[in-house]
């Protein structure tokens, strides 16, 4: 159990028709704390993900956040995507608003300040993922990979308790994928508290505090990725790091 819990699931279940997606996940993560989710593809990981932002309802159990229940819906809600910020694999920026507007508007929107504020802030943050110089660009005009640190700024622009990635790298050429791990990274040193799933397993081995191995729907492992790379346990886990690591 972590020492100051910052999101904690207690007996979560989801179901994607007969498929049980989420099997009575147990998952606490603690304040300044970085879990990195892996697993094979379907195993749930995603979809736990989405299910801290209530981006996917859950059927039974329970998910807080610094103590609070998840909010059904309504300004309860829009408060807690604040206080729990979200980066997909998509970049989701909006095309016809440069990358200052893309960050400033969930903080007018959202956060109520004011215009000379909220772009003060976005430049703050666009300098803190190197993308200073392009605050007057537009979407289409950036890389993958400036376009998904457009995409960290936004999110961190809300001044969040915490940032869910879920697979932020997946749709990226390889040269790009280190400039974002790079801003991930430091985050971390920040002390930024991150959920994380995705595939690189340099990022899980050299940021993550705890390594939750996922399959079929369980949490299977959930260990330091010391332990989880050096010695799993399980035969699932054994045969996924195999896989994925024999290169």
């Amino acid at each position: 159990m972590a020492v100051d819990p910052l999101i904690e699931l207690r007996d979560v279940n989801k179901h994607f028709g007969e498929l049980h997606v989420l099997q009575d996940i147990n998952l606490t993560v603690g304040r300044g704390e970085v879990v990195v989710v892996i697993g094979p593809s379907g195993s749930g990981k995603s979809t736990l993900c989405r299910a801290i932002n209530r981006l996917e309802t859950i059927e039974s159990g329970s998910i807080t956040i610094d103590g609070r229940p998840l909010p059904e819906e309504g300004k309860g809600l829009a408060r807690l995507r604040a206080e729990v910020g979200m980066v997909f694999q998509s970049f989701n920026l909006f095309a016809h608003k440069t990358v200052l507007d893309n960050v400033s508007l969930a903080q007018l929107k959202v956060r109520k300040r004011k215009k000379d504020e909220a772009d003060r802030r976005s430049r703050e943050l666009l300098e803190r993922v190197g993308l200073a110089a392009h605050a007057d660009k537009f979407p289409a005009q950036l890389s993958g990979g400036q376009q998904q640190r457009v995409a960290i700024a936004r999110a961190l622009a809300m001044d969040p308790k915490a940032l869910l990635f879920d697979e932020p790298t997946s749709a990226l050429d390889p040269e790009m994928i280190n400039e974002v791990l790079e801003v991930m990274q430091q985050l971390a040193r920040d002390g930024m508290t991150m959920v994380v799933v995705t595939h690189e397993m340099g990022f899980a081995r050299s940021a993550a505090n705890r390594v939750v191995f996922m399959s079929d729907g369980c949490v299977v492992e959930d260990r330091t990725p010391e332990d989880f790379f050096t010695n799993p346990t399980s035969d699932r886990a054994k045969d996924f790091l195999s896989k994925i690591l024999k290169h």
